[in-house]
């Protein structure tokens, strides 16, 4: 691995647009005004920016919840599920750069939130969790709710840490947030016992965190153009986490100097224009054959911001482990990623903004002897992207239509979230993202993802459309969280696949068990009736055709939607059906 610069302060920035101004940090107390802990630790917080906190109430934080009352600034998200929660801080901060802020109780509101945390830790999403815990003189008795916060998500957050002084609180918030957005961003969890945050006195509060990050020495550089001038057939896998505007618009650049083919990381299709005749598709579930032998028939491979893990690698048989087959020039923020799987033969600690708009600069080579690669590649995408007509005509709404109308009717701008399920292939497949930060889904593959994701993004952004994709599986995760969109305005329209089934589960059990279905069917409620029960808009579609009017229609409702697709149970791919007499 090369070395890298000397780390330098980058404010995290907002990927969904141009660069936005943080806010102006506010002088260091140095008075005399008393204050409790909750006081101090939301101080904390609104020094380092934070304008929106996602919660459920618990009596280990009163004293939180008490100086959030007074804080104008910030939005409290009232939750009906700490998961939601925990799922919505993730997607703030995927959207935002900035980590999502929850706040929990002790025992069952940790282990509910458990979830979020883990969806962070794979999507490297910034992100803070803050749990009331119990008084620092019960600990280790076991005492009402009491849990071992360092032990339970040691393996799982960047850093656990437990407050056990109030005078550190404004230390160690400032502490978390470095780590949080520093280097690979990620989780941080922090255990507030609740004494210290009753407690009060006099203490100064700290500065802003600073974020660090690497950058590409300048004989990085060199040896990647190098090494790119000497390739036949090159791939870019662009993937990971802290993109802003600047850095997408240098990895165009980039793409377009040296006519480069672009591939995207799972779930991470938003980063690079899909429009653009350098984008060639997602290395992910569902990847196109054509886009599959591309990875493995490329000489020369820069995943740039990704880890290669196991989806975007095939299960690493795509690109095999240690030794990959291409050639491989791996970028990442984490210096212990690089080597950690695999041995490229050039590694770069840096993170992905200073590395986009480092090669952005860099002498372009004239007539590549790629260009017909790359061209090739890209028709590939576009046949694998074009829905075509059904060998079978299937009973229920044909998902492909739904998604390609989508395509067309949505501004660049609009936010699709989702959470796990076979329904997910059709929309990955199909749809075309245009902007950054548009694509809300978890690369950890959680369930219920989609619905809490949504709401955040209709509440972050808005003036925004926000349409999130649910099985209905994935839908009854969190549906209770109509009643947090409805309360505080969010407008999300959310597709819920009804095929009334564990869908991908029903998939590897035809083929492991055939004709042995167990756990997998599912009873679901009214949808419409439900949704209609918070006074959300609601409608049920049957037929393919009735889509766009419906979808105009929950546009024009001014509310939150639901809009329940029947579908074909036995189509459970865009090109696979399972075999009638399994069922």
């Amino acid at each position: 691995m090369t070395g890298a610069n000397p780390a330098e302060h980058v404010e995290p920035l907002s990927p969904v647009a141009e660069p936005q101004t943080a806010p102006p940090p506010q002088d260091v107390k140095r008075d005399a005004t008393e204050r409790h802990g909750g006081r101090v630790l939301v101080d904390a917080l609104v020094q380092n920016g934070v304008d929106t906190v996602y919660c459920v109430p618990g009596e280990s934080f009163l004293p939180v919840l008490d100086a959030l009352h007074d804080e104008a600034g910030v939005q409290t998200i009232v939750t009906r599920h700490e998961g939601a929660a925990s799922n919505m801080a993730e997607a703030y901060g995927k959207l935002t750069g900035r980590p999502g802020i929850c706040v929990v109780t002790r025992g069952p509101g940790a282990t509910h939130a458990s979830v979020g945390v883990h969806t962070a830790r794979q999507d490297s999403t910034p992100m803070i969790l803050l749990i009331g815990q119990v008084e620092t003189g019960f600990l280790g008795r076991e005492a009402f709710q009491e849990v071992d916060y360092r032990q339970m998500f040691g393996g799982l957050a960047k850093w656990v840490t437990e407050i056990d002084d109030f005078a550190r609180i404004p230390e160690v918030i400032a502490r978390a947030w470095s780590i949080a957005v520093s280097g690979r961003p990620g989780p941080v969890v922090v255990a507030l016992p609740e004494d210290v945050l009753f407690a009060r006195g006099v203490v100064a509060d700290a500065k802003p965190a600073v974020r660090t990050v690497a950058s590409p020495s300048a004989t990085d550089l060199d040896t990647l153009r190098t090494m790119l001038a000497a390739a036949q057939r090159p791939l870019v896998i662009v993937g990971g986490s802290g993109w802003d505007a600047p850095a997408c618009r240098a990895l165009d650049t980039f793409a377009r100097h040296f006519d480069l083919p672009v591939a995207a990381s799972f779930r991470r299709q938003d980063l690079f224009n899909n429009d653009d005749e350098r984008y060639v598709g997602q290395v992910g579930l569902g990847i196109s054959p054509a886009l599959a032998e591309t990875v493995r028939s490329a000489d020369l491979l820069i995943a740039l911001g990704g880890r290669l893990g196991e989806v975007p690698s095939g299960s690493y048989s795509l690109i095999t482990s240690p030794v990959p087959a291409q050639t491989l020039i791996h970028i990442h923020a984490d210096p212990d990623e690089l080597g950690r799987v695999y041995q490229a033969t050039l590694a770069i600690n840096s993170g992905v903004a200073p590395m986009a708009l480092a090669v952005a600069k860099l002498e372009p080579i004239e007539k590549p002897v790629w260009s017909e690669w790359r061209a090739a590649a890209r028709h590939a995408y576009l046949q694998h992207s074009t829905p075509s007509p059904r060998a079978r005509q299937a009973t229920g709404v044909d998902l492909a239509q739904v998604v390609t109308h989508l395509r067309k009717v949505l501004p660049p701008d609009a936010m699709l979230s989702n959470g796990a399920g076979n329904y997910t292939v059709w929309l990955h497949r199909f749809y075309r993202y245009r902007r950054p930060a548009t694509e809300l889904a978890p690369t950890s593959g959680a369930m219920g993802y989609g619905f809490p994701a949504a709401i955040a993004a209709s509440l972050k952004y808005p003036n925004r459309t926000v349409v999130c994709f649910a099985g209905d599986g994935c839908f009854m995760m969190y549906p209770q969280e109509l009643a947090t969109a409805m309360q505080y305005g969010a407008k999300p329209i959310v597709l819920v696949v009804n095929n009334g089934m564990y869908g991908t589960i029903r998939m590897h059990q035809e083929r492991e068990y055939p004709r042995r279905v167990s756990g997998t069917d599912m009873v679901n409620p009214d949808f419409v009736a439900f949704a209609k029960a918070f006074g959300a808009y609601a409608e049920r579609v049957g037929r393919t055709e009735d889509f766009a009017g419906a979808f105009e229609r929950a546009q024009q409702s001014g509310v939150a939607a639901v809009i329940e697709l029947i579908t074909d149970p036995l189509q459970i791919t865009p090109v696979a059906r399972l075999d009638e007499t399994g069922r």
